[in-house]
C-alpha cells in the first residue's frame, strides 16, 4: 500500500517525466527545424558558389579578349 509520502514522491517523479518528455519533443521538432535550415543553406551555398565560379570564368574570359584586342591593336 503506497503511503502518502511515496504517493507524493511518485507524483513528483510522473511530473518530472512528464515535463522530460515536453523539453524532449521540442528539441526534436528544434533539431528537425535546424537540419531543414542547414539543409536549405547548404543548396542556398552551393548555388552561389556556381554562379560565382560562371561569373569567374566570364571575367577571366573578358580579360582574355582584352589582352587579345591590346595585341592586336
Amino acid at each position: 500500500m503506497a503511503t502518502p509520502d511515496s504517493r507524493q514522491k511518485l507524483d513528483h517523479l510522473t511530473a518530472q517525466l512528464d515535463a522530460l518528455g515536453e523539453v524532449l519533443a521540442r528539441l526534436l521538432d528544434e533539431n528537425r527545424s535546424l537540419r531543414a535550415s542547414q539543409e536549405q543553406l547548404m543548396g542556398e551555398r552551393a548555388a552561389l558558389l556556381s554562379k560565382n565560379e560562371q561569373a569567374r570564368s566570364r571575367v577571366e574570359a573578358m580579360i582574355l579578349r582584352l589582352r587579345s584586342l591590346e595585341q592586336n591593336a
